[in-house]
């Protein structure tokens, strides 16, 4: 079992066992069994009340195993409160789910996660391999706690040459692949992306511009002057010559740079002989822009077109995986992954998870190059095979220049892995020098700071920016857009807003079990300490930061008493005098304002929280309000789309035209009828 870990997984039952011979057994051997189970598990099990929801898991798996299908599938193991705990993907779904039904010989992990399972849910398919992708698809959409997870899910940017009338368009490309064209990638980052494009630019001379732009064009644009396009959209260049270059950038994309420079060459040669510079010059300048991009690919292979190499790492309980992308012999570049898992997995196990969740919505190339050898290889390259329509073959090099590329990326991996963990360690320093200059009992697993942005109230942004042991937690970051009218400037009321709205909805979150603790109330269930995720980062935040002085500070006090939150930590942090750096005033509840040590590390520690929330205010408050210059009046109107949008601007020029045109004239636009056009005017007259 390739995601979740077959070697983990407890033995499944045979198929002449039945399930009342399970229950049948005697007393004695179930508390032999039970103290066996304790004595494997460290979450206390040989307690009263881990022994009892061992039990208690096992009975809820027995009596969903009865109506478990016989074929392949998938299965869900959920909690008390819905909570999906396990995804696993088994050939007989039946015999898998037996296997959960003994009460000895389970590992740790198992052993957690059959007692916390409150309920099942199974999910027929055809085959193993359709099993296989929709349990990778479901662990990636649902994060169980007990899978192998894949923490960074972003997309890849791809270069795509466009097909269609108007000429090939090069540019860049992330997400589905709906337009039509050639993909080029994966790229490990958008600037590798936008340097390759840059050169091919100059090498290619192909449109970068969008099809609206291409179409109302009377003159060339810049880039034909600069030699960075040649200029198809006004018929500088014939159709003929330009498919042609089309061709020489597809074949340099496809790996056959060398026909393509030694054809330049040969054309630039002769253009020379015939004595006509200025074209050899610009084939020159080409031929030299082709060298460039290959020079700048880092180490590319000699006898590997196409690959995708993966590397797994392990140390102090962490996992990295590097991943580096191989195409048309060129190296497109390489990214660090450190997926979440148990520290007891092995890390082939980690490895065979990573790799069917890193493929999950993404197309896998013809040859994929592994570190450590993973269960069930055929299956997956089976499945991805199918899914994509070419063969897939999964590797693990012994020997030769495979090797050699998968041992440069296992160094990559272990050498990423060590600046991680080197900071995480300082990172839990500066918490733990935090916790004590504020006279917290512990340092904070969780900062969260808040900042707000606007130019005298309009387009108003609050921005939430959180930190942890392992640094900025973007993916938690969240921004507000202020919706209550209030004075131009008024921060103090945006501050309350914010908070309000942020810790009114994490109560609730907390009320409908949502979370692990509640924040007005110690944990109920006594049981449920032992079993909670250490190691999962908490929703709830330790201390919150406001940028502000006095008046934010007693916002933000005032939020927190009214809703009665408990074990939460406010401090303020003003600008000093000058808005100087290293003279900034704090301030925290039953203590006179205070300053830090100019040298004191968490100063500094502060003053990169706080300048985080400044970028990431300033920066959302900018988009908002880009977004509502660029906003048209009758977007405004219901029932007016692009194409009606479109014939009133042909017709009157300006939104301001249409808001002034009387109904006789808006009857007389093309597509409008009676009806449309006195929706339009009332619209605008119902304003006024």
């Amino acid at each position: 079992m390739i995601p979740t870990g077959a070697k983990d997984a407890p033995p499944e039952v045979p198929d002449g066992q039945t399930i009342e011979e399970i229950e049948d057994m005697d007393d004695l051997e179930a508390e032999a069994a039970e103290a066996q189970a304790g004595a494997q598990v460290d979450f206390d099990l040989d307690s009263e009340t881990g022994a009892a929801s061992l039990r208690r898991g096992v009975r809820a798996i027995r009596a969903h195993w009865k109506h478990a299908p016989p074929g392949p599938g998938v299965y869900r193991m959920l909690d008390e409160e819905g909570t999906v705990l396990y995804v696993g993907k088994a050939k007989s779904l039946r015999r898998r789910i037996a296997s959960y039904t003994r009460l000895a010989g389970h590992t740790n992990r198992i052993a957690r996660m059959i007692a916390l399972t409150a309920t099942m849910v199974f999910a027929s398919t055809r085959t193993e391999a359709e099993a296989l992708l929709l349990e990778a698809n479901l662990i990636k959409q649902l994060k169980p706690r007990f899978n192998v997870l894949m923490r960074d899910d972003k997309s890849f940017p791809y270069i795509l040459l466009t097909r269609d009338e108007r000429g090939a368009q090069l540019t860049k490309h992330r997400g589905a692949r709906s337009r039509k064209g050639d993909y080029f990638g994966p790229f490990a980052s958008v600037w590798a992306v936008n340097r390759t494009l840059n050169v091919l630019q100059r090498a290619f001379l192909l449109r970068s511009c969008e099809n609206s732009y291409y179409d109302n064009r009377s003159r060339p644009c810049l880039l034909f002057q600069i030699k960075r396009c040649s200029g198809p959209c006004t018929g500088e260049v014939s159709a003929e010559n330009y498919d042609e270059l089309t061709r020489e950038a597809l074949d340099f994309l496809a790996g056959k740079s060398r026909a393509v420079r030694e054809r330049l060459a040969g054309e630039m040669n002769e253009a020379a002989e015939r004595l006509e510079f200025e074209r050899a010059a610009r084939l020159r300048d080409r031929i030299s822009a082709l060298a460039a991009i290959q020079g700048q690919q880092g180490i590319n292979p000699r006898s590997v077109a196409e690959a995708d190499v993966f590397a797994l790492h392990e140390e102090a309980g962490q996992f990295c995986v590097e991943a580096v992308f191989y195409r048309a012999c060129q190296n497109w570049g390489n990214r660090a992954y450190f997926p979440r898992a148990e520290r007891s997995l092995p890390v082939g196990e980690v490895l065979g998870a990573f790799i069917a969740q890193f493929y999950a919505d993404r197309p896998a190339p013809r040859l994929i190059l592994l570190s450590h050898a993973i269960d069930e290889t055929d299956l997956l390259g089976a499945a991805l095979a199918e899914r994509d329509g070419h063969k897939v073959e999964i590797l693990r090099p012994q020997r030769g220049e495979k090797c050699e590329m998968v041992g440069d990326a296992r160094k990559n991996a272990r050498e990423a892995l060590g600046r991680r963990l080197a900071d995480s360690a300082s990172q839990l320093k500066l918490l733990a020098a935090l916790g004590a200059a504020f006279g917290m009992e512990a340092p904070p697993r969780r900062v969260e700071i808040y900042d707000n942005s606007h130019i005298m109230g309009t387009a108003a942004i609050g921005a939430m920016v959180v930190a942890g042991a392992q640094g900025f937690m973007k993916t938690h970051y969240r921004t507000f857009n202020i919706k209550t009218d209030l004075a131009p400037g008024d921060d103090y009321a945006m501050m309350r807003e914010v908070l309000t709205r942020r810790f009114a909805r994490l109560l609730k979150e907390a009320e409908e079990g949502d979370q692990a603790a509640p924040l007005a109330a110690p944990l109920a269930a006594p049981l449920a300490a032992p079993l909670a995720d250490p190691e999962a980062f908490p929703q709830k935040p330790d201390l919150i930061l406001i940028d502000g002085g006095r008046g934010q500070f007693d916002a933000a006090c005032a939020v927190i008493a009214d809703l009665n939150v408990q074990g939460v930590t406010v401090a303020s942090i003003a600008k000093g005098a000058d808005r100087n750096a290293g003279r900034e005033t704090f301030f925290l509840p039953g203590r006179e304002p205070f300053k830090l040590a100019p040298r004191d590390p968490a100063l500094y520690f502060v003053q990169r929280l706080r300048d985080e929330a400044h970028r990431f205010a300033i920066g959302a408050h900018r988009a908002k309000r880009k977004k509502e210059f660029a906003q048209n009046p009758l977007d405004e109107i219901a029932g007016i789309g692009p194409a009606r949008k479109r014939a009133l601007l042909q017709a009157f020029g300006t939104a301001k035209a249409v808001a002034a045109a009387a109904l006789a004239d808006l009857e007389k636009t093309p597509g409008f009828s009676a009806t449309m056009a006195k929706l339009v005017f009332d619209h605008f007259h119902d304003k006024a």
